[in-house]
């Protein structure tokens, strides 16, 4: 697990009207700071990322469809630096992940027609306070094609 990430599992609550999904309350433990709710879609095959935050902390849920979470950790000072983290996010692991300011994240859309991405940010977004990478050209060591097992 890289340094200052956490995954924790969230509630559904079905019933024969719907069904609720929890992500965050200011009673949990893992919560800090409020700046702004949004919602990401993601078509099938497209990838959003990389980029990192300065001061922003990252509440990720997939509230609809399925996603590819990758962070990736090359701060200086940090015991974890140069590795990547997968989380496969969606109905069948309904998970939120915190990720801490400075660490590159990006998604992928897995599902047709789309996915649907809920942030619960620590900060307003402010874009002079990230960094953006293309996806594909970088020095992050990753591949985002499809790999089998």
């Amino acid at each position: 697990m890289i340094d200052g990430v956490k995954v924790v599992p969230l509630r559904r609550v079905p019933d024969e009207r719907g069904t609720i999904f929890h992500m965050l309350k200011r009673t949990d433990p893992h919560f800090k700071e409020f700046g702004e709710i949004y919602f990401s879609t993601i078509y099938p095959g497209v990838v959003k990322g990389w980029h990192k935050h300065k001061e922003m902390t990252l509440h990720y849920a997939c509230i609809f469809g399925r996603i590819k979470l990758v962070v990736y950790d090359d701060r200086e000072a940090s015991p974890t630096r140069g590795q990547l983290q997968e989380f496969f996010l969606g109905p069948d692991d309904y998970s939120l992940v915190i990720i801490p300011p400075g660490l590159w994240n990006g998604f992928k859309g897995m599902s047709d027609p789309y996915a649907l991405v809920a942030n619960c940010a620590s900060h307003p977004h402010d874009m002079s306070k990230q960094e953006r990478l293309d996806p594909f050209k970088n020095p992050i060591p990753y591949d985002w094609a499809v790999r089998c097992h």
